[in-house]
This record gives C-alpha cells, sequence and structure tokens, in this order.
C-alpha cells in the first residue's frame, strides 16, 4: 500500500478527529526527519500509520492481542488504551503491508517511548506530542522549537511533562516511561529560558 491508499483505509477505521490527528502527526513527523536528517517517507508512513487501532474498542483489543499472541502487562489491562500502540505495530505489517521492523518498532513504543530510542521512535514520540492540532500540554511552544534542534532534550522535557500529568491524574503509570524518562533525564534542559539566552548571545 503506498501513502494515498493507506490514508483512505484509514479515513474508514478512525473518527474524524483521530484521523486528523493522524494526519497532524505524519506531516510534523516528515518535517522532523527533514530537520534532522532523517528519510521522510519512513518517518510519514510511520506517522500516518502510528495510531492505527486507536479506535479499536478496548476490549477487542484486549482479545486481539490475545488471538495474536501479543503479550499484555498488568498496566495495559488495567489501561487497554495503551495497546493501541502494540497492536498498531501488529496491524501495520499485516494489515497494511509495512514490511520495514524500524518503522513497526516505533509505532510500538511510541506511547511509552522506551530507553535508547532510534532516530525515528524519537520522531515519531514527539511528532505525536507536538503536531498542530494539540494545544494542552505545558511548555508546548518550548517543546516545539526544542524538537527541531535536539531530539534527546525534547524527549526529556516531554517525558517529564508527561509523568508529571500522570501523577497528578492518579492513573496507573507504565514501567517502561518512568525506564525512558529515567535514561533520557541527562539531557534534560533545567531552565525553558536556557534555549532563548543562547539565540540572544
Amino acid at each position: 500500500m503506498d501513502l494515498h491508499e493507506i490514508r483512505k483505509k484509514l479515513k474508514k477505521e478512525l473518527d474524524k478527529g483521530r484521523y486528523e490527528h493522524t494526519k497532524g502527526v505524519m506531516y510534523t513527523a516528515g518535517c522532523l526527519a527533514m530537520a534532522h536528517e532523517y528519510d521522510t517517507g519512513d518517518a510519514m508512513l510511520a506517522g500516518l500509520l502510528h495510531d492505527c487501532a486507536k479506535c479499536i474498542p478496548n476490549e477487542k483489543k484486549i482479545e486481539l492481542c490475545r488471538r495474536h499472541e501479543i503479550p499484555v502487562t498488568e498496566v495495559e489491562y488495567k489501561s487497554p488504551y495503551l495497546l493501541h500502540a502494540k497492536l498498531g505495530a501488529y496491524l501495520a505489517e499485516t494489515e497494511y503491508g509495512v514490511k520495514s521492523p524500524v518503522i513497526c518498532h516505533a509505532i510500538r513504543v511510541h506511547t511509552t517511548g522506551a530507553p535508547d530510542m532510534s532516530v525515528l521512535e524519537k520522531i515519531l514520540y514527539i511528532a505525536d506530542y507536538i503536531e498542530p492540532g494539540r494545544d494542552k500540554a505545558p511548555n508546548l511552544s518550548y517543546v516545539r522549537t526544542l524538537a527541531f534542534r535536539d531530539l534527546n532534550a525534547c524527549m526529556a522535557e516531554i517525558l517529564r511533562d508527561t509523568l508529571k500529568y500522570l501523577s497528578g491524574r492518579g492513573g496507573p503509570i507504565d514501567p517502561l516511561t518512568k525506564m525512558t524518562y529515567d535514561y533520557y533525564r541527562p539531557y534534560l534542559v533545567s531552565e525553558n529560558k536556557s534555549l532563548e539566552g543562547r539565540e540572544d548571545s
């Protein structure tokens, strides 16, 4: 399937809001790929398919994971919406013909992250957070600027804010997200204004 065919199929599978978000992630991933000298085609394909399992009902997500022997963690049983990443990676390969394990793995970890992520994995994770339709995350303007300069520092900022949000909400936190933050924490820019200071110097 080419991008056009995948878009036509996804438009039927996703609700309107999710489809618009998907397009935003696809284009943002492409822009980040250009900025960081990565293959734009792979980045856009990963962006287009990252949420391909998002609109499957939660009980069906669990059922499909069991059927296809996709491991489900305790946290995922409690919050089955998280399974759309693992299941999406499986569907990208089996339903949409994606043969690249790099793209499929980027889809698999785009929700939790993972320590020592590849360039594509970071591009997709960040694009999902900063695409133009997003407007509720803290420090979003700063994070968007940072994304085009330093992927590792951007990962650290996003993960810190994500963990703060999840902790405040009192819901379960996937251990992999905490492990990912611990890995990227050394890249954290301590003050948001430091980047602006460098620009003015």
